[in-house]
């Protein structure tokens, strides 16, 4: 089956900048539409930013301006830049499909913002 790896978190300072990355097993077919999506202590998990088959992106209002996603299909590899980080956006990050999809969910990585 299909098998996503997050990487690229870490512990970082207000105003820091990261890089996830998101490694697929299998393709990542230009048709399909991927995610990412962040979950805090006590919070529901919620789409952070999308990328549809065709390249357009969507963000939610809170990381808007700030994070940036991209996807290489040739690497099955999907991509989050983030920028100006917060303390707000400390979370486990997760990537999958857009809708995810359930058997997709990986172990994530950790992003902590903090100084």
């Amino acid at each position: 089956q299909v098998q996503l790896v997050e990487s690229g978190g870490g512990l970082v300072q207000p105003g820091g900048s990261l890089r996830l990355s998101c490694a697929a097993s299998g393709s990542i077919r230009r048709i399909y539409a991927m995610g990412w999506y962040r979950q805090a202590p006590g919070k529901q998990r919620e789409l952070v930013a999308g990328i549809s088959g065709g390249g357009r992106t969507r963000y939610a209002d809170s990381v808007k301006g700030r994070f940036t996603i991209s996807r290489d299909n040739a690497e099955n590899t999907v991509y989050l830049q983030m920028n100006s980080l917060k303390p707000e956006d400390t979370a486990v990050y997760y990537c999958n499909r857009d809708p995810p999809v359930v058997d997709y969910w990986g172990q994530g990585t950790q992003v902590t913002v903090s100084s």
